[in-house]
């Protein structure tokens, strides 16, 4: 698409004419690889001269930190924590995502409404109202979607900072330990993903494969849409840093 659309509602005085970057989006369940990509993705991008802004959940200046401070008391209903969520991301795309698209950066956000949409359904939110509430997102220009069989996400997680309780889904009782209740959790969250990947034309790549096959996926499909020439010249530059991050610390 030539000019960013809005899924419903836009925010007030916004002018989508005037939002001349690219606002691309990587989902996928947890531990699936995203921070990763994202992080070569950056590298990549800045190596073919785009200025560059990444963007997570949490991150508003209204609502991020106030929603970290919540969740640790491990007490948040869902219609609070989705409406907080909700807060946040209006926030994060007023302040962070819309001024930098309007000054023409290459918008990489990790996760976006999908996976807050994703989340609450799994917590017996109503589709439709959940839509309703997050129809003042914009369209990306283009949705990865890492896709990994819940089985497979274990390893990982064990590998990186562990069961956290809210991705485990804890707070559902989907199971008597952190593993029954995150390998229940995933597959619901999987679920409905797999659901929008089809109704918002994700572009699905299977992450069981090794960091720079995946890689070279991404940088396939983002190409044309960033008008990138000769990708292949970038991904060689780009090797020494992907594979600095892939050996493990010593």
């Amino acid at each position: 698409m030539a000019t960013i659309e809005s899924y419903g509602t836009r925010l007030p005085g916004l002018n989508l004419e005037e939002l001349t970057g690219k606002l691309i989006v990587v989902e996928g369940a947890d531990g699936v690889g995203r921070s990763t990509q994202i992080s070569l993705l950056k590298i990549w991008l800045q190596t073919n001269g785009r200025a560059v802004m990444t963007t997570e959940l949490a991150m508003s200046n209204l609502a991020g930190e106030g929603l970290k401070v919540a969740k640790l008391g491990h007490t948040l209903g869902p219609i609070t924590m989705n409406l907080f969520y909700a807060a946040d991301m209006i926030d994060t795309l007023e302040h962070v995502i819309v001024p930098a698209l309007r000054a023409g950066f290459v918008v990489v956000a990790d996760r976006y409404v999908y996976s807050l949409m994703a989340r609450a359904m799994v917590r017996g939110m109503d589709k439709e109202w959940i839509e309703k509430i997050y129809n003042f997102s914009l369209k990306p220009h283009a949705t990865i979607y890492l896709q990994l069989d819940v089985k497979e996400l274990i390893p990982r997680v064990l590998h990186s900072n562990g069961f956290n309780y809210w991705e485990s889904g804890m707070d559902l009782r989907l199971g008597e330990t952190y593993y029954e209740s995150f390998m229940e959790y995933q597959k619901r969250l999987i679920h409905y993903l797999d659901a929008m990947a089809k109704d918002h034309s994700f572009a699905l790549i299977d992450a069981d494969k090794n960091i720079e096959e995946v890689f070279e996926k991404i940088t396939d499909i983002l190409s044309p849409i960033l008008a990138i020439e000769d990708p292949t010249k970038m991904k060689r530059e780009a090797k020494e840093p992907k594979e600095t991050a892939a050996k493990p610390q010593e």
